[in-house]
């Protein structure tokens, strides 16, 4: 039986990568930027209605996959992450739907068989499995929901 996997780049550019139940992935980078007279939990508020969005679209989610961030190179954006990282964990819980973080080099030692490639590389990669990504968040998305299909037994 074949699933659906939505898979994430979390961050102000969530790099997002789909696989439908007929085997058709479709990806992009949504943005979350704070709009200048909201409060600063609004984009996670406009992050979880993006995900009922696309879990109504797919007709349901079977599985969600995100990139797993152990270091940050900025305050910022690691609290910008933990706050993706929560609202989409509580909102997967609330609809019961199984979820996991992959450490980034996992992702990007099965993409270019390197667990410390550059976004150029894994960007090569996912080009050579025949996608075009817009930037390095589309790109590590589609890399880490090929990553989850041929290794974690889900379908696509």
């Amino acid at each position: 039986m074949n699933t659906t996997i939505l898979a994430l780049d979390l961050g102000t550019n969530t790099g997002w990568a789909l696989s439908s139940r007929d085997s058709i992935i479709t990806s992009g980078t949504e943005h979350f930027k704070p709009q200048r007279f909201e409060g600063g939990g609004m984009r996670y508020l406009r992050f979880k209605r993006w995900l009922t969005e696309v879990k109504q679209c797919a007709d349901g989610l079977d599985a969600v996959y995100f990139e797993e961030v152990r270091r940050h190179v900025g305050v910022d954006a690691a609290h910008a992450y933990g706050g993706f990282m929560a609202t989409l964990t509580s909102w997967c819980e609330h609809h019961a739907i199984p979820y996991q973080g992959v450490p980034v080099g996992t992702i990007k030692k099965h993409a270019t068989g390197r667990g410390n490639a550059g976004k150029d590389e894994v960007i090569a990669a996912v080009r050579a499995r025949g996608h075009t990504p817009t930037d390095d968040n589309e790109a590590d998305a589609l890399a880490l929901l090929h990553w989850a299909i041929e290794t974690q037994g889900e379908s696509a």
